[in-house]
């Protein structure tokens, strides 16, 4: 009697194991995908003039308003991470699961004020260059953050799986961001690194996902 109990408990774990007790879930996949230097750029608006600068493949990128340019001229910063692979930077599948994504920013400078409020758009634009019009396109999702006084010479790490996610829903193949300086404030200016053949201080995408 003894021995066939012992056999029905095996057989209800042996039962319990094949039927969900075992782990099946898939694998997350870590993907490390750095900026198209070339597509990335930033743009500057001068108030007095009405004009515009473009500068595409620049090794520095400015947003915010230059507190020291008389004009007081107002920068907005791109970046451009293909999801496809094409610049040699991993693939994240049309149909993978967004776990979670972190950018990685090298700050060179943060100027006029302690901290500096910023909102990161998600954005669609050309990878054959900035245009214009982009300066104040169309935000597909924003997520708010701040920029330090004491960020200068470190790495940023910035939780954007909100616009990761966004930009899989709406199928993009290049996640493509814009910085710019918070309408809560008039006054502040960051300079992010963006040198592609300093992979230690490139901006950097990583994406968890599962597929």
């Amino acid at each position: 009697m003894r021995k066939l109990s012992l056999l029905g408990i095996l057989a209800v774990m042996l039962l319990t194991l094949s039927c969900g007790g075992g782990s099946d879930q898939p694998p997350v996949i870590v993907a490390s995908i750095f900026s198209d230097q070339p597509t990335d750029g930033d743009i500057a608006f001068d108030p007095v003039l009405q004009s515009f600068t473009i500068t595409n493949g620049a090794g520095t990128l400015f947003f915010g308003i230059d507190d020291l340019d008389p004009n007081l001229p107002e920068y907005r910063a791109f970046l451009d991470f293909p999801l496809d692979g094409s610049t040699g930077g991993d693939v994240i599948p049309a149909n993978a699961g967004i776990v979670s994504a972190t950018l990685e920013v090298f700050i060179n400078e943060v100027s006029f004020a302690p901290n500096v409020p910023t909102l990161l758009d998600l954005v669609s634009y050309p990878i054959t260059g900035l245009r214009v019009e982009d300066f104040d396109s169309l935000s597909l999702l924003s997520q708010s953050l701040d920029f330090f006084a004491s960020d200068p010479g470190t790495i940023v790490s910035i939780d954007i799986t909100p616009l990761m996610r966004e930009a899989q829903r709406l199928g993009l193949t290049d996640l493509q961001l814009r910085f710019v300086l918070d309408f809560v404030t008039n006054v502040g200016f960051v300079g992010i690194e963006d040198l592609p053949s300093v992979s230690t201080t490139a901006p950097l995408l990583t994406v968890n996902y599962v597929f």
